[in-house]
C-alpha cells in the first residue's frame, strides 16, 4: 500500500470517528432530556442513535478494508514471443494478399504453400538447430557426439554430407523438442560445391539457433558468411572444434583472436572450444585408446541459450521467415510489373517514332508528342496500381519533356543517331529517320523514368526528376544496347519509311 493511501485512510478514520462520537454524544444527551417529557420523540432519537452506530461500524469496516486491501497488480504486458508471433501472423496475411496479385500460377502456389508452412509452426514448433561450416570442420562429428551414436560418416573427405540430415533429441531442462540439422559444407569448389553451399545457407537462414563450426582461426570467407547470417538476425554459437590437435596455449591464443575479431558480431560467451572426435592416443604398451568426445562446453552453452531464449528464438525466426517471404513476394510482383511496364514502353516508343517520321517537324518537338506519352504514363501507372487520368498524365509527360530538353538529352540523342544512321541509311532518308528514331529513344527514356517514378510510389526520390532522367539516359546509351536499338529502328522505322516514300514517288 502506498504512503499516500495509508495517510488518507488514517485521516479519514480519525475524522469519521470524531464526528460520529460527537454526534452520538449530542443525540444521547438530547434523548435523556427529551424522553422525560416526550417518550415518542425519545424513541425516534433512540432509533436514530442505532442507525448512526451502524453507520459508524460500516465506516470503520470500509476503512479497515481499504487499509488491508493489497495493491492491485498491473496487468502484465504481453510477452515478446506473443507480440512477434502476432506480427508474423499479420505479415503472413499481408503476404497472402500480395500473392494473389502474382500472375504466374506456379510461383503463386509455391509461395502460398510456404506461407502455410510458416503458419503451421505457430502451434507446434520444435527448436531448429543448424550446424554450419566448411566440410572439413567436423560438423558431422559434432552431431554424432551430441546424439551419442553414429548417425553419419565421420572422417571422410570434404563433401560427405551432400544433403541435409536432421535428427531429434531433447535436453531435460528444455521443454521443446530439438531438431538438429547437419548441412553440406560451404566454400567447396565447383558447381556442385556451389549448389551445396546454397542449400546450406538456405537451411541456416531458417534456423532458430546456428552452430557455426571452425577447426582453426577464422578465415575471411568464413567471417563474411558468419557476419551475413548474424546481420539477418541469426542467433549463433561459434564452435572451435578439433582442439585436441593443438597445444593448450595455442587453443587459448586462437580463442582470444576469435573473441577480438568477433566482438561486434558474437558475444564471448557464445564462443566455445570442443573436440567432437578426438584423435586416438597410442599408449606405451602399444594399445590405442579412443578418448571420449569433449563437447560439454557446447552442450552447456546450448542448454543455457535454449532454456533462456528458446521461445524468443522461435518467435524471432517465425517473424524473420514471414518478413523474408514478404520481401520475396514483393520482388516477384515488382519483376512482373516491370516486364509489363517495359512492354508498354516498347510499344509506345515505336508508336511515337512512326508518328514523328511520317509527320516531319523542324525539330523533334517533345511537347507535340506529349499526348502519346501521356497515354503511356496512364498505362504504366495502372500496372503499378496508380489510377491517374489522362490530364495528369499529360502534365507529367510535359514536365519530363522539358527536363529532357534542359539536360541536353534531345540534342545529344539526335547527334548520336545522326552518326549511327549515316553508315546504315541512304542520305535521302536520314533527315526523317533521325527524327523518328530520336523520338523513339526519348520516349523510351521517358517511359523508363516513369517506371522508376511509379515503383517509388509516385515519388522521384531525393534527387528529383532530373537525377532519374540522367540515370536512365546513361543506362540507355551503352554500346550493346545502342547496337540492338539502332537495328530495331532500321527495321521498324527506316525500312517502312523508305517503302512509304517509294510509294509516294
Amino acid at each position: 500500500m502506498s504512503w499516500s493511501r495509508l495517510l488518507t485512510a488514517i485521516v479519514g478514520i480519525i475524522l469519521v470517528l470524531g464526528l460520529m462520537i460527537w454526534l452520538i454524544s449530542s443525540l444521547s444527551g438530547l434523548y435523556s432530556s427529551v424522553s422525560v417529557t416526550s417518550p415518542l420523540l425519545g424513541n425516534v432519537l433512540l432509533v436514530l442513535l442505532l442507525v448512526l452506530f451502524v453507520l459508524l461500524l460500516a465506516a470503520a469496516g470500509y476503512f479497515y478494508f481499504l487499509f488491508r486491501q493489497p495493491q492491485r497488480k498491473h496487468r502484465p504486458l504481453p510477452k515478446a514471443p506473443v507480440e512477434k508471433t502476432e506480427a508474423a501472423r499479420e505479415t503472413l496475411d499481408a503476404v497472402r494478399q500480395q500473392v494473389a496479385q502474382i500472375q504466374d500460377e506456379v510461383s503463386r502456389q509455391a509461395l502460398l504453400e510456404r506461407s502455410h508452412e510458416i503458419e503451421q509452426r505457430f502451434s507446434h514448433r520444435a527448436l531448429q538447430v543448424v550446424v554450419f561450416g566448411t566440410g572439413s570442420a567436423g560438423k558431422t562429428s559434432i552431431v554424432n557426439a551430441m546424439m551419442g551414436r553414429m548417425i553419419g560418416e565421420v572422417g571422410a573427405p570434404m563433401g560427405t554430407t551432400e544433403i541435409s540430415q536432421t535428427y531429434s533429441f531433447r535436453f531435460k531442462s528444455v521443454d521443446r523438442e530439438i531438431q538438429i540439422t547437419d548441412t553440406p559444407g560451404i566454400l567447396e569448389a565447383g558447381i556442385i560445391g556451389t549448389e551445396r553451399e546454397r542449400l546450406a545457407r538456405q537451411l541456416a537462414t531458417a534456423a532458430d539457433l546456428l552452430l557455426f563450426v571452425l577447426d582453426n582461426d577464422l578465415r575471411k570467407s568464413e567471417y563474411e558468411a558468419l557476419r551475413s547470417l548474424c546481420e539477418i538476425g541469426k542467433r549463433s554459437i561459434l564452435v572451435l572444434n578439433k582442439i585436441d590437435l593443438y597445444p593448450t596455449d595455442d587453443v587459448e591464443v586462437i580463442l582470444e583472436r576469435l573473441r577480438e575479431r568477433l566482438q561486434s558480431v558474437i558475444s564471448p560467451d557464445d564462443i566455445v572450444a570442443i573436440a567432437a572426435n578426438p584423435q586416438p592416443i597410442p599408449l606405451e604398451t602399444g594399445e590405442i585408446v579412443q578418448p571420449d568426445p569433449d563437447i560439454i562446453p557446447l552442450l552447456r552453452r546450448m542448454v543455457a541459450v535454449l532454456r533462456s531464449e528458446g521461445e524468443d528464438l522461435i518467435a524471432d525466426n517465425i517473424l524473420l521467415q514471414s518478413q523474408r517471404l514478404g520481401e520475396e513476394v514483393r520482388q516477384l510482383i515488382d519483376a512482373e510489373r516491370l516486364r509489363q511496364a517495359e512492354k508498354i514502353v516498347d510499344r509506345y516508343q515505336w508508336i511515337g517514332a512512326g508518328v514523328v517520321s511520317v509527320t516531319p517537324l523542324p525539330v523533334v518537338d517533345l511537347l507535340a508528342a506529349a499526348a502519346i506519352n501521356a497515354q503511356m504514363v496512364v498505362e504504366i501507372g495502372r500496372i503499378y496500381g496508380c489510377d491517374i487520368n489522362l490530364e495528369r498524365g499529360k502534365e507529367l509527360a510535359i514536365s519530363l519533356a522539358k527536363t529532357l530538353v534542359s539536360l541536353g538529352v534531345v540534342r545529344g540523342a539526335m547527334e548520336l543517331f545522326t552518326i549511327a544512321l549515316q553508315t546504315n541509311v541512304g542520305t535521302f532518308l536520314i533527315g526523317r529517320a533521325i527524327q523518328g528514331i530520336t523520338a523513339a529513344y526519348l520516349t523510351r527514356i521517358a517511359g523508363k523514368s516513369f517506371i522508376e517514378y511509379f515503383r517509388r510510389n509516385q515519388d522521384w526520390g531525393d534527387g528529383g526528376m532530373t537525377e532519374v532522367v540522367q540515370a536512365q539516359f546513361q543506362l540507355n546509351q551503352r554500346d550493346e544496347f545502342m547496337r540492338v536499338f539502332v537495328q530495331q529502328a532500321i527495321d521498324r522505322v527506316v525500312q517502312p519509311l523508305g517503302e512509304r516514300m517509294k510509294d509516294e514517288g
